[in-house]
């Protein structure tokens, strides 16, 4: 071999390898399906010098399209609907499931047991055709992207499973405990309207939609004696009350899916001045999620009820919740209950349960 030569395979290879490891930190890094694919769709059309590339997503059919991110110039098209595949060359290459490769065009399957996808690349202008390097570049990317994608989908099936599993221990307690005693339908869009309001990512008010829905779990653990009693409580059955979010957390913890929402649910009867219950925890020590849930759960209790507690109206509730701003509640979830508050049909609480006269 020519030292030109030799020389030339060398670049290449540092190419790739580059190209491999840039890749490879993409999706250890990347937690969300849709994003990956994005991410991906922009990376492989850097590292290949296209003009044009695609990432789709196939059914289970692969007639269809679940999602695609098509990526044109400094433009990028997210199409996250199912939609019939209908294009001439990716009809071709589900029905030989093989790499096609035309000048300045190179369409890569995505194969996992069966194809899962494709990615589609383009140059355009008078820009060189694709290579045999270019062609075993975009295989060994697709590799790693099968292995990302793969990954991602296993989780969010797992998901999926905790969610349902979410939904029978909340259908579980709802059959326990009276409907009357419960939190109403608009509770789990409260709390994650605040977090969407404190720019909270995707996860982490993921977090506080299971949390909203999981977070009364530990009083499956009281007797419905004291869960109902319309009367004031006693020490003993308020200490009872009290130890409730530890009982949830201890419920959930085997859930490792859950992990992040065992602090909110943990912590949601804390007071930002320290005199909340169970660590007397303070200020920022409490964790975001439970501060946002602790102003949520106060609204809902004021106006839509507990059993022990005269109901409010919505005005005189949101009055008291400004009241125990930078005292009960963290003053800047206290600003962002407000603003989301104005856009709640606060008249939907009272109608499932009228104010008390």
């Amino acid at each position: 071999m020519s030292t030109k030569n030799f020389s030339i395979h060398t670049k290449e290879y540092r190419s790739l390898s580059s190209a491999i490891h840039s890749v490879f930190r993409l999706i250890t890094t990347t937690y969300e399906l849709k994003e990956l694919i994005s991410r991906l769709a922009k990376l492989i059309s850097q590292i290949l010098d296209a003009q044009q590339s695609s990432v789709l997503l196939l059914d289970s059919t692969r007639k269809y399209s679940i999602f695609r991110c098509h990526i044109s110039g400094k433009r990028k098209y997210i199409f996250d609907k199912r939609i019939k595949i209908t294009n001439r060359i990716e009809k071709k290459v589900l029905k030989t499931l093989n790499c096609l490769r035309q000048e300045r065009l190179l369409v890569m399957p995505l194969i996992c047991e069966d194809i899962m996808g494709m990615v589609i690349i383009k140059r355009t202008g008078k820009r060189p055709s694709f290579d045999g390097f270019d062609h075993e570049t975009l295989a060994t990317l697709a590799e790693q992207a099968i292995m990302g994608i793969r990954n991602l989908q296993l989780y969010e099936e797992q998901e999926r499973i905790v969610l349902g599993s979410i939904k029978s221990l909340v259908t579980l307690l709802d059959i326990r405990v009276p409907q009357e005693y419960t939190h109403s339908p608009y509770f789990s869009k409260l709390v994650t309207a605040i977090g969407i309001q404190m720019h909270l990512d995707e996860k982490q008010v993921q977090s506080l939609k299971y949390a909203s829905l999981l977070h009364d779990t530990g009083k499956a653990d009281i007797p419905l004696e004291i869960l109902t009693k319309t009367t004031k409580l006693t020490k003993k059955e308020y200490g009872i009350i009290k130890r409730h979010p530890e009982k949830g957390a201890q419920i959930l913890r085997p859930f490792q899916i859950l992990k992040p929402v065992i602090p909110i649910i943990m912590y949601h009867h804390e007071k930002y001045n320290g005199r909340g219950y169970p660590s007397r925890l303070k200020k920022c020590q409490i964790p975001q999620g439970a501060r946002i849930m602790a102003v949520a759960d106060a609204f809902e209790a004021m106006v839509y009820g507990r059993p022990y507690r005269q109901r409010k109206d919505a005005a005189c509730a949101i009055k008291e919740i400004k009241k125990k701003s930078g005292t009960q509640f963290d003053p800047k979830v206290v600003e962002a209950f407000l603003k989301v508050i104005k856009k709640v049909k606060t008249k939907n609480y009272l109608k499932i349960n009228p104010v008390r006269k």
